[in-house]
């Protein structure tokens, strides 16, 4: 039985009550039983949390009442058991971690496709406009090697803050093409999106929700392998289903977040 609801969301929207929030947050989810982790920063929330239907079903209805989290959308998956340990709020100076200043929650959302949008580009090879797909993986090199999209450009990264740097040796690779970041759940191909829109890169768009959210829509096409996930279940299958990691060793630390579980 898949008792267990994981889900992730993030928003970037700008927080300036972080220490009362922490408190109020702590306290509806350890009330409901949930596990799992939350980061506030200013820039704004992060959050993946596991327990029954019925408690994140409320903590996520809760957390929306308050208007800066009313259109919080969070990608869903099931467990046969819980894989975290403990329930964590954390005050970070970034949801995630990338040492530039590219996030502005003022200012906005980057530019996003929708997963159905981009397997349909993907299956005639062009965006709408003709315009050859530039697939960038925004994760870290081990994540990269459970699974990736066909194609998909890897920089080898082994944390989020060495993406500026690579970006800038390899701008010039985009030049005519449209590019879509992506990343697990789409909060690192935001801030990349963001930041190459800042550097110059004409055609960006990140793939929004993330690998999760296109395993839920459209499935596995165009992707091969798993998708690595920072929790007791390793990696997640195209259907959403756990299996085990080969990289497990790594799967108890987030480096870009710096949380253990």
């Amino acid at each position: 039985m898949q008792e267990i609801l994981n889900i992730a969301a993030y928003k970037f929207v700008g927080i300036n009550d972080s220490p009362v929030l922490r408190e109020t947050l702590r306290d509806r989810a350890q009330a409901l039983g949930l596990m799992g982790t939350i980061l506030l920063a200013p820039e704004g929330i992060n959050l993946f949390l596991a327990g029954t239907a019925q408690a994140i079903h409320a903590f996520v209805a809760e957390l929306r009442t308050d208007a800066r989290f009313a259109d919080l959308e969070t990608k869903e998956s099931w467990s046969a058991t819980q894989p975290f340990r403990r329930m964590l709020v954390k005050l970070k100076r970034e949801i995630i971690r990338m040492d530039h200043p590219a996030i502005q929650p003022a200012a906005g959302r980057a530019p996003g496709v929708d997963a159905r949008t981009l397997k349909r580009w993907l299956d005639q090879g062009h965006d709408d406009e003709g315009r050859e797909i530039a697939l960038l993986d925004t994760r870290n090199d081990f994540e990269v090697d459970e699974g990736t999209f066909d194609g998909a450009i890897d920089w080898r990264i082994t944390k989020f803050t060495e993406f500026p740097p690579a970006l800038k040796a390899h701008r010039a690779d985009f030049e005519g093409k449209t590019v879509v970041s992506f990343c697990t759940g789409g909060i690192r191909c935001e801030k990349a999106a963001i930041l190459m829109r800042e550097e110059g890169v004409d055609h960006v768009l990140q793939l929004e929700g993330g690998i999760l959210k296109y395993f839920e829509e459209v499935g596995g096409a165009h992707y091969h392998g798993d998708c690595f996930v920072f929790d007791g279940r390793r990696a997640l299958a195209p259907d959403l289903s756990a299996r085990a990691s080969d990289a497990s060793a790594r799967a108890s630390e987030d480096p870009d977040i710096g949380i253990k579980q």
